[in-house]
């Protein structure tokens, strides 16, 4: 009796060693061939029958890969995007803040007023929905595309500048000095 006690774990234990793992692995998955689908789609739950179907065809131990992705601690605090180059509880200098954000409002605001201007002209062209018909327009329809085309760039524009103020809006304050 005590023999046999001791002769079961080791006769599982040979088991898993010899070869169980891919047996188990298989019987895991569904026992079922592997199939490759249109739209590389993979799948191993189906018969051969609707693979036929599906016009999926069967993959002959070719390796399979599987990635597993690391859950983030539920504690930790996610990195944001400027801190992956600067080490954890550093800060950026309050002068080079300062003068970053500066850079950033004086770029934005030219870029304000460069699309405030494309903005002027279009509108001036755009003449209230009526702008001059050219030469080459003898078509009626030429002029309503180019009005069309008028119009679709306007509200670009008007998009376009409405976002470079919202971002003006996010950076601080200019300082006086």
């Amino acid at each position: 009796m005590t023999q046999r006690r001791f002769f079961l774990p080791a006769v599982l234990a040979l088991l898993v060693a010899a070869g169980a793992p891919a047996a188990t692995a298989q019987a895991a998955d569904g026992g079922g061939e592997m199939y490759r689908c249109p739209g590389n789609d993979y799948k191993n739950t189906i018969s051969a029958q609707e693979a036929q179907k599906l016009g999926c065809r069967k993959i002959d131990s070719a390796p399979i890969t599987i990635i597993q992705t690391v859950k983030p601690r539920s504690g930790a605090a996610v990195p944001s995007v400027g801190s992956a180059s600067s080490p954890a509880g550093s800060r950026i200098d309050p002068v080079a803040q300062r003068s970053r954000d500066s850079d950033a409002r004086r770029i934005l605001e030219r870029e304000l007023k460069t699309e405030e201007d494309r903005l002027a002209v279009l509108q001036k062209e755009f003449n209230d929905g009526q702008p001059e018909r050219r030469g080459d327009e003898k078509n009626f329809q030429k002029y309503l595309d180019r009005v069309a085309e008028m119009r679709a760039s306007i509200e670009r524009k008007q998009i376009d500048t409405a976002a470079l103020r919202r971002e003006i809006t996010k950076l601080p304050p200019p300082r006086t000095q």
